[in-house]
Parts: C-alpha cells; sequence; structure tokens
C-alpha cells in the first residue's frame, strides 16, 4: 500500500523582503526631486519672488502729505496703478511703436537668416562650418559690445561712413524720422542674423536627404526643392524663432538706450516700454508705477506670443 507523501513545508519567514512598487516609486519621486531641487531654487530666488515683490510694489504708491512739501509716504492703494496704465497713452504708444518696429524688423531678419540657411545647405560640409563659424560672431559678442561698435559706426562726429560719404559729396544722417528705424533695425538684424540661421539650419539638416532625391528624380531644381521641399517641412522652427524674436522686441533696451546718447532727440525716454519703465523708476523715483508697467507689459507679451504661436500654427498645419 503505497503512502501518500505531503509536499515540502514552504518556509514563510524568508530573509528576503519584497519591497512594493508604490514605496519604489515614492522613492525614485523623491530622487527626482533632489535633482530639481537646484532649478526650483533658482527659479523661486530669480523669478517667483521678484515677481512677487514687484507685484507687492505695484499694489502701493507714494504720496506727500499737505500739500505736496511734505515728506513721502508709501500707501496701499489696490489696482489704482494698473488702472492708470489703461489709460497711459505714452506707456501703449510706445508698446504699439515696438510691435510695428518689430514686425519689419524681425521679418527682414528672420528672411535672410532663412536664405543664409538655404545656401548653407547647398554647400560642402568644410564650407559650412566656415561660414556657420563667421556669421554666428555677431551673436557671441555681447549686445552692449556690439552695440557701442554700431554706435562708432552711426557717431555724427566719428563715424567713418559718414566721413566717405562726405568726401564723396553725400550728406546723409543715421538718425531722424524713418532712419532711425532702419539703422536700429540693422543693428538688430546683424546681432540675429546668425543665431536664427544656425536654428534653420540645424532644422533643414535634420530633414531626410530623400526627399530632395525623389524632387530631383522628378525633374524640380534647387530653387523649387528650397520653395516647395524644404521650407514648408522646417515651419516649425520659423515659427519659434519669430516668438522668440517678438519677445525680445517688446523687451528692447539696451540698444535704443545707448543709441540714445547720439540721438536723443530721436530716441526719447518713451521711444520703448523698457525705456519709459527704466525711466520712470531710475530717474523719477516711481518704483510702484514701474513695477505695475513691468506685470502689464510680461502680460501683453505672453498674451500676444501666445496667441501668435496659435495663429502661425493654425495656419501652417
Amino acid at each position: 500500500m503505497s503512502t501518500l507523501t505531503r509536499p515540502p513545508k514552504v518556509a514563510t519567514d524568508s530573509p528576503v523582503r519584497r519591497t512594493s512598487p508604490r514605496r519604489t516609486g515614492s522613492r525614485g519621486a523623491y530622487k527626482g526631486l533632489l535633482f530639481l531641487l537646484p532649478f526650483l531654487l533658482g527659479f523661486v530666488l530669480t523669478y517667483v519672488l521678484p515677481i512677487a515683490y514687484a507685484f507687492s510694489q505695484s499694489l502701493h504708491e507714494k504720496k506727500s502729505s499737505g500739500i505736496g512739501f511734505g515728506p513721502t509716504k508709501t500707501v496701499y492703494t489696490g489696482f489704482s496703478n494698473f488702472a492708470s496704465i489703461l489709460s497711459d497713452g505714452t506707456f501703449w504708444t510706445g508698446v504699439l511703436r515696438t510691435l510695428l518696429f518689430g514686425g519689419a524688423q524681425i521679418t527682414v531678419m528672420l528672411g535672410i537668416s532663412l536664405l543664409l540657411a538655404l545656401l548653407l545647405d547647398g554647400i560642402a560640409a568644410r564650407a559650412v562650418r566656415f561660414f556657420r563659424a563667421g556669421l554666428l560672431i555677431p551673436y557671441v559678442i555681447p549686445g552692449v559690445v556690439s552695440t557701442l561698435i554700431w554706435l562708432f559706426l552711426y557717431s555724427p562726429t566719428a563715424s567713418p561712413i559718414l566721413d566717405m560719404a562726405d568726401r564723396a559729396g553725400l550728406h546723409f544722417d543715421f538718425f531722424g524720422g524713418l532712419n532711425t528705424y532702419v539703422s536700429l533695425g540693422n543693428l538688430l538684424t546683424w546681432q540675429g542674423i546668425g543665431f536664427n540661421m544656425i536654428l534653420i539650419s540645424a532644422s533643414l539638416q535634420a530633414l531626410p536627404r530623400e526627399l530632395y532625391e525623389a524632387a530631383r528624380l522628378d525633374g524640380a531644381k534647387e530653387w523649387r526643392i528650397a520653395w516647395s521641399v524644404k521650407i514648408p517641412n522646417i515651419t516649425g522652427i520659423l515659427v519659434l524663432t519669430g516668438m522668440f524674436s517678438l519677445i525680445g522686441r517688446l523687451q528692447l533696451f539696451t540698444e535704443p538706450l545707448f543709441l540714445r546718447y547720439v540721438a536723443p532727440e530721436s530716441i526719447s525716454t518713451d521711444f520703448t516700454p523698457m525705456l519709459e519703465i527704466f525711466d520712470r523708476a531710475f530717474k523719477t523715483g516711481d518704483y510702484q508705477y514701474a513695477a505695475a508697467e513691468s506685470l502689464v507689459l510680461a502680460a501683453v507679451t505672453g498674451i500676444l506670443a501666445f496667441v501668435f504661436y496659435r495663429v502661425t500654427n493654425r495656419k501652417m498645419s
């Protein structure tokens, strides 16, 4: 008679402990948070706290006691500064002037950058490296230094360009009327062509070469390939560079500030919104109103960049 054998008893007190997936996931989240901590601290210290302080300042206003000759004190006035900005013609005129100027200048700059990127895409790799480095030099130079270079070239008393023009019997000025916008636009275009060209060129390099070969087999010339194949496939980077340029133009400050030294009658203190904010804060001393203007300008910049991105994406999709 066969006997039934019992299966071996499984030990329940195994020394190996299993960790739950939930606990492992929480540990990974904590480690990721530790890696993000330096960035978060920098973001809070350089962005969140200054914005919060500016908002706190914008809710106050300096008022003098008595009939205006007494000591001034800062009092809480709520959103009165923002209400005043809505009817401030000087501020909104500067915003509109900057937008109109930026619309023309950005179009020219991106057009030249696109043309250079298309030309570089069709030449040998060694030559591309050389031309890329040369065209990127204006972007590498700090904005203050490049502005000082063009300040010398635009100077009515020291400009070698004006000196050669006078010897040739030509008399013209870099400032005054439309020439002011052309001179400023030339400076900004010179600074931004290289950076935008590098972005567009990198986007062109990412396109599959099979598209070009198929177009050539169909009998397309190089200009046709550029217009019908290359440009339609890099609309994303064109939108991105246009949006970045729009944000930069609304924050235009350094270049007109330095050019104002040689053309104060052409570039006023409210030529751009940033110049007006700077003048009100550090020359007039009205920090509270300047803080409110800064917040309004930031909101306008964000809204316009969002609208520009959505509209251009919708048209190009």
